[in-house]
């Protein structure tokens, strides 16, 4: 019987043994496929020359997958030991690709390719023992740290794609083919596209926490729609059609370009689509590792704003509205053929789950009802901006998957293409990219009078966050004023006092939503601010970008106000340019955050797993001379930091031992207390009438 890569597995089932069986097969078939794909490589040059500058080298995605399950087992206290930090916090977090450059190559000391082979043995092996000998039960659900397991396999699946498409953009010396990603060797004359009509219908979106198959926090909520009728094309989108708009002059003529659209066609100066070559009078079609004569009957593969530009212009060409699908009218289609997800032990009936071939192949291949391709071959862009169902929550070990994509810039793929396995398979998957970002990635489009009307992908509803953008921005509450505000000018007269007279760094650490970082910077000239949450610093990023933000607070009941906070109305307009946001691990930091003049740590070390580490580690962030300046109420609780990690708040010897003890004793070898401990007290607002008074001790320690 032939032996597929193994689907999602479900998470239910009586033997819990036969499930880590399956759990075990799939973790290292995964592992195994993604270090195949990197012996498509043909040198270790291959691992640090970047294949586009907007994206870290690939030797970054051959250690990030292995780091990415230690850093979530960690979180999840399925392991209680690192194997390597250094290299732990180096590959923690990929890059978004930002609007044209968002890398610097001097920031980044990367390890050989044999250090990181040793790496993936080394963790391997604990993932292969966590999965071996941690106790769970069955059905394995979001909030049990086995979720983790899957959490790390699935990730590998994203990044068996996303790397695979880093390889086509190399240059061709770097790759070479392999037994393993044999493409279609198959091609013929590319048919006709027509329309197929789709009639009217419900679209009910989401999921239940109770599905037992692993899923990314942006499928479950709710959300349902009603969607008039439409016509879709049969096919999608050959190189033969696509072939009609270049020849016409379509990457010319700028009115067929939105702004976005112009702007990144300027910057990359395309003529064509990305994956073809022009060879004096023919095309070829590049492919994972080599190029080939144009296989016009394949999808043409594009970014979205090239795949909208096409539509404008087949628009004026036809007289008729035609533009891409939204992401409900691409499931009204899913759901009029009736197709289901991949199965487990047959083929399935598309060019998807790497059943096939490591390339593309004809549309006239896969038939789905009056349709082809419904799912498979290529990505679908949709036209709809990625937002949050209705009752979207962060997994609280994973809360940057999808959150920093609620921006308007990141549109939604369906579909699935030929290397998308395990849960990108799944018709209820929800990816998005940023529109001029490349995936094996194409359309089909849309003819229907029927406006887009986005979905709001904003969440300042949400009660923590809003909670905190209030916190921070809010105004004085019963003669208290604004903390953060109160800490940076604290902060910044000890700098005038103690300070090394150096204003060129400043970092706010645990920085949440970001008003101290703006205040900061009326006094120091880059300003970085770093917190662990990806909800927060995304107010920050918004702040910085906008000039503003807005959320609703409480009131009482159901009852919420509405509030408009701006940067210039608080004196910080011209702060912006100075700051950056980062997500990061205070208690592991990148190498890259180093060199500053000051650190504010404000209602931060009793929030953190292992202040020791924290408090170890920051005298090397600091220039000579530098300040570090911590506020804290001491609210030590186990649910943030086990008992063993206080540094205060307990009998020692016989006597009592306060925080401050502790902080004297860690901190009095490299550094000299200047001031303080002093009060300085805040106020956060969870109801008109309720809120929360606390007195904060805030010390300044001067580095040695």
């Amino acid at each position: 019987m032939q032996k597929f890569f193994p689907r999602t597995p479900l998470l239910l089932g009586n033997d819990v043994e036969a499930k880590r069986t399956e759990l075990l097969n799939y973790f290292h078939q995964t592992f195994d496929r993604y270090e195949s794909l990197f012996e498509v490589l043909s040198c270790d040059e291959a691992y640090y020359k970047k294949p586009i500058n907007l994206r870290h080298p690939l030797i970054f995605y051959f250690g990030h997958t292995a780091t990415f399950f230690i850093n979530k087992f960690m979180l999840a206290g399925l392991i209680d030991k690192r194997i390597d930090s250094r290299l732990e916090s180096m590959f923690a977090v990929g890059v978004d690709e930002m609007s044209w450059d968002d890398l610097d190559d001097s920031r980044y000391d990367w390890p050989s390719v044999e250090e990181v082979r040793e790496y993936r043995k080394k963790a391997r092996n604990v993932i292969d023992g966590v999965i071996r000998n941690t106790p769970f039960t069955l059905p394995i659900g979001w909030n049990d740290p086995f979720w983790a397991v899957l959490m790390g396999i699935e990730h590998d699946r994203i990044h068996l794609e996303t790397s695979s498409v880093l390889m086509r953009q190399h240059d061709l010396k770097y790759v070479k083919p392999h037994k393993d990603w044999e493409p279609c060797r198959e091609s013929s004359e590319a048919p006709i596209n027509t329309l197929v009509d789709i009639p009217s219908g419900k679209v009910e979106l989401g999921r239940s926490l109770t599905d037992p198959i692993y899923g990314w926090d942006n499928e479950y909520g709710h959300h349902h729609a009603e969607v008039p009728a439409f016509q879709t094309t049969r096919y999608l989108v050959t190189n033969a059609e696509f072939l009609e708009f270049v020849n016409d002059g379509g990457y010319c003529n700028d009115e067929y370009w939105d702004e976005e659209g112009a702007g990144w066609k300027s910057f990359s100066k395309a003529l064509h689509p990305t994956f073809w070559i022009k060879d004096e009078d023919n095309w070829k079609l590049r492919l994972l590792a080599e190029e080939v004569a144009m296989p016009w009957d394949w999808p043409v593969e594009t970014n979205c704003l090239e795949a909208r530009a096409f539509c404008r212009w087949k628009s004026e060409k036809t007289g008729q509205p035609i533009r891409l699908p939204t992401e409900d009218e691409w499931n009204r289609i899913y759901d009029h053929v009736k197709l289901n997800d991949v199965p487990h032990e047959q083929s399935a009936t598309a060019n998807i789950h790497l059943d096939y071939w490591a390339s593309s192949c004809s549309v006239t291949r896969f038939s789905h009802g009056q349709l082809n391709d419904v799912v498979g071959n290529v990505w679908q862009w949709c036209e709809t901006p990625t937002y949050p169902f209705d009752g979207f929550d962060v997994h609280p070990i994973y809360d940057d998957f999808t959150s920093p994509t609620f921006d308007d810039r990141h549109n939604i793929i369906k579909g699935g293409s030929w290397i998308s396995a395990g849960n990108e398979s799944r018709h209820v998957s929800r990816y998005a990219f940023r529109r001029h970002f490349f995936q094996h990635a194409g359309f089909r489009y849309v003819m229907t009078d029927t406006p887009v009307t986005n979905p709001i992908s904003s969440y300042e509803t949400d009660a923590m966050v809003s909670m905190y953008d209030e916190f921070h921005y809010g105004d004085e509450a019963f003669g208290v004023p604004n903390f953060m505000k109160a800490m940076s000018q604290l902060s910044i007269d000890a700098h005038h006092r103690y300070g090394n007279g150096s204003k060129a760094r400043a970092l706010d650490l645990g920085c949440a939503t970001g008003r101290a970082t703006f205040e900061l910077a009326k006094e120091f000239d880059k300003v970085i601010g770093i917190d662990f949450s990806a909800r927060f610093v995304q107010v920050g990023l918004r702040m910085a970008e906008t000039g503003s933000i807005r959320y609703t607070i409480p009131e009482e009941g159901e009852l919420v106000s509405y509030h408009e906070r701006r940067l210039d109305a608080m004196g910080l307009s011209d702060t912006a340019k100075k700051v950056e946001f980062w997500q990061g691990d205070a208690c592991n930091l990148k190498d890259i955050f180093n060199s500053f003049d000051l650190i504010l740590a404000a209602y931060l070390i009793d929030r953190l797993y292992s202040l020791k580490r924290f408090l170890d580690m920051i005298s090397s962030r600091l220039n000579a001379g530098g300040l570090l300046v911590l506020a804290s109420p001491y609210t030590w609780l186990e649910e943030y930091t086990k008992k063993s990690e206080w540094i205060g708040g307990f009998k020692k010897d016989g006597e009592s031992y306060t925080t401050l003890d502790g902080l004297k004793d860690i901190l009095g070898v490299k550094f000299d207390l200047v001031q303080g401990p002093q009060a300085v007290p805040f106020t956060i607002r969870e109801t008109r009438r309720k809120h929360q008074h606390t007195l904060s001790e805030v010390t300044i320690w001067k580095l040695k």
